[in-house]
């Protein structure tokens, strides 16, 4: 599949003709802001216990109201958005790098080395699901951040690495390929100067979509008790505790549960602008 160019403009224009790429623009930015802010934007300290309050519904005290143990909601809700992007971020990277290694090995050499990559060790990754393999993995090791990013990457790598070996596959029969390696160009060289810049595109689709399920699968073990260790706050968490007062204080379970929505919508949306935009047909017909 033939690709578009990255640029700015041209993002800037496809963001114009999809609404819905501006929107999880804005929102991604907003989280981030969240993330990187939160000790300035969060109105109350996340970890503070305030028992007269507990429970409390929104308030002009308590915008998003308060849980349990009288903790300010939006303040939890705001410093949560830390861990989310920063696990997001980390399993992405992660899973990315290990990934671009495999399969621009497999794609590249091809042959017994490629058979071996593709169909005994990443079909044996893909044979169990991932999150099963993330919660045996932090049950193993222990709750933690640095624990969850890499029980999260054990099984998020194989989906990169079989993209990056059909994009290598392909890449390295072209002439330019064929041209650097007859003027003595290393391998290393070919894939790291000739193919990779040339396969990235679709890669970075990828990713994008890859951070809203490394958001929701963040929650998710923070919800089953093996996330980030309380009293550190989590959108997983949040909705665990939330759960026993769904019925007498459902704004414990509404915020965070709003706040998952929007950023997985968010980057699902990236991703999908990000593809229409590389994909010369869908360019054609929204008349980039």
């Amino acid at each position: 599949m033939a690709t578009g160019a990255l640029t700015l403009p041209g993002i800037a224009q496809t963001a114009r003709h999809n609404p819905l790429a501006a929107a999880g623009a804005v929102m991604v930015t907003v989280f981030v802001l969240c993330a990187l802010l939160a000790p300035w934007l969060a109105p109350q300290d996340p970890a503070v216990i305030d028992l007269p309050t507990r429970l409390s519904p929104p308030s002009s005290q308590h915008w998003f109201g308060s849980d349990e143990l009288g903790r300010d909601i939006l303040s939890r809700v705001i410093h949560g958005a830390r861990i989310s992007m920063m696990v997001g971020g980390g399993v992405v990277t992660a899973s990315l790098a290990i990934g671009l290694v495999f399969g621009c090995i497999a794609g590249y050499y091809g042959g017994l080395l490629d058979r071996f990559l593709n169909i005994v060790v990443m079909n044996s990754f893909m044979s169990f699901p991932g999150i099963l393999l993330a919660i045996a993995f932090v049950a193993f090791l222990g709750p933690g951040i640095f624990n969850l990013i890499l029980a999260l990457s054990i099984g998020g790598w194989v989906g990169y690495a079989r993209l990056v070996r059909a994009q290598v596959l392909a890449a390295r029969e072209r002439e330019y390929v064929e041209a650097a390696r007859a003027l003595g160009a290393s391998d290393w060289r070919i894939v790291a100067r000739h193919i990779l810049p040339n396969i990235i595109q679709p890669v970075i689709v990828q990713a994008a979509i890859g951070m809203a399920g490394a958001v929701l699968a963040e929650a998710t073990m923070s919800f089953l008790g093996l996330g980030v260790p309380p009293p550190t706050p989590s959108w997983g968490s949040m909705l665990n505790d939330g759960r026993a007062h769904l019925f007498d204080a459902p704004h414990l379970v509404l915020f965070p549960a709003a706040a998952v929505m929007l950023a997985v919508l968010s980057f699902n949306f990236i991703g999908d602008a990000l593809r229409d935009y590389l994909d010369p047909r869908s360019r054609i017909a929204a008349g980039l």
